[in-house]
């Protein structure tokens, strides 16, 4: 009976929308308005996904990893301190694991890697124009419509004041996501200019696509730097760096390293060598990389002293940590001054889970890199050249998420840990259905 109802179901589902992947896209898209709904909608196709493709998904060694990377997890959580917080903290990685390889199986092709890229970049524009309305009209707002499934919190002036956050709770995690989206969004614009210059002069409707995308990137880049995030401007100067190294773009290499090391030595070179740049480079940009925009800050919230509280910590319990969630509560205990995490991803997972279960973490996180970057560079023969890019911007994403979460932590926000699984599982999915395709070849040959 219960097979029958499911099958039914999924008929449903495949009649209504074609396809679980056009459903997973449409929960993209609403995604950063209502978590929620997108929450749901994901998880139901990751559902469907393991249902229908559980043989593929068990065989793939990767999973085996995350699999086994669980049950280290469960195991700190059992040795720690206050093991309910850590049990709930699971629930931060576990069910992304999960969704990791529902959708490494569901993504297989660089078509979906384009859709995807398309609406994510799409579904950014309410959250943009919202902040940038918050930013300079004062917008505000307190919205709950049946508790959590729409909840707006719009602080005018932006949170903290001054810094623009839109729907998000804080400026640095809004700025996490929009230099993710500004990677895929600057990929999606070279992919489409390149287009229109190899196929020369193309009526208006061509351009449309291009015209869109520039505003679009443009607009992201505004709202980035309104932030005021350290983190997400050196995330979107690497990237478009990345991209002009890529391209073969010598001159922009160029003036975009020029730009940057202006912009250091206003901020950190000797005073005669610092004031003769300062005349040129606004102080918004020079006075928030050394601090002098917020001085006197307490040194317990210095990144420094946490990254030091939190390998203490680390080397005190090695092999299973103090347990999920527990940075907040020793941190405090210790300095007085409530913290979150201690903005470096693998500092917290090896201080709360211990050395082994880091040391796998980031072995996977690895290997997804790795494999991703052999593909690339064989790209020659499994990519075809208009593919290569759109690739290439899903890896570029990956390092800038990995570099992100050097100096911050964006697992404790629902929808930006989501759309980072979802990248590690589009690029996994193309990796493996290409591999496959080489070994096939290789076999008949």
């Amino acid at each position: 009976m219960l097979g029958a109802s499911l099958n039914k179901i999924f008929d449903y589902f495949q009649c209504r929308w074609q396809s679980s992947w056009n459903y997973s896209l449409w929960a993209l898209l609403i995604f950063p308005l209502s978590p929620l709904l997108g929450a749901v909608t994901i998880g139901f196709v990751s559902l469907i996904t393991w249902l229908k493709q559980s043989r593929k998904i068990n065989r793939r060694p990767l999973n085996w990893g995350f699999a086994f990377l669980s049950v280290l997890l469960f195991i700190s959580a059992g040795f720690a301190q206050d093991k309910t917080a850590a049990f709930l903290g699971l629930f931060n990685l576990l069910p992304f694991f999960l969704l990791f390889a529902a959708h490494s199986a569901l993504i297989q092709t660089f078509a979906q890697l384009r859709q995807m890229a398309w609406i994510l970049v799409i579904g950014s524009i309410p959250v943009v124009i919202i902040g940038l309305g918050q930013l300079f009209f004062g917008w505000s707002l307190k919205l709950e419509i049946l508790w959590i499934v729409l909840n707006w919190t719009i602080a005018p002036g932006g949170n903290p004041p001054g810094r623009i956050a839109s729907i998000f709770l804080h400026a640095n995690t809004f700025a996490a996501y929009l230099a993710i989206i500004f990677i895929l969004g600057l990929g999606l614009w070279l992919e489409n200019y390149q287009q229109l210059r190899v196929k020369g002069k193309q009526s208006f409707p061509s351009h449309l696509p291009l015209l869109f995308l520039t505003v679009t990137v443009i607009t992201n880049f505004i709202a980035l730097i309104f932030t005021n995030s350290r983190n997400g401007w050196a995330i979107a100067i690497f990237a478009c760096l990345a991209y002009a190294l890529y391209q073969g773009w010598r001159i922009l290499v160029g003036a975009v390293a020029a730009m940057v090391s202006s912009v250091l030595l206003a901020a950190f070179a000797p005073s005669p060598i610092a004031q003769f740049f300062r005349q040129v480079v606004p102080p918004f940009f020079w006075a928030r990389l050394n601090d002098d925009m917020y001085p006197d800050r307490p040194v317990a919230l210095m990144r420094k002293t946490q990254w030091e509280f939190a390998w203490s910590l680390a080397q005190e319990h090695p092999w299973t940590g103090w347990g999920l969630r527990s940075f907040s509560g020793l941190y405090k205990a210790q300095m007085q001054i409530p913290l979150g995490h201690p903005h470096n991803l693998f500092l917290m997972l090896s201080a709360e889970t211990g050395f082994p279960s880091t040391f796998l973490f980031c072995a996977l996180l690895a290997w997804i890199l790795i494999t991703g970057v052999q593909l690339l560079r064989k790209s020659k023969y499994l990519i075809n050249t208009e593919d290569r890019l759109i690739f290439f911007s899903y890896l570029l994403a990956f390092v800038g998420w990995f570099l992100l979460n050097t100096v911050d932590v964006t697992l404790f926000d629902f929808r930006l840990n989501t759309l980072s699984w979802l990248i590690l599982a589009a690029i996994c999915g193309v990796v493996h259905r290409c591999n496959q395709q080489d070994r096939l070849a290789f076999h008949q040959n």
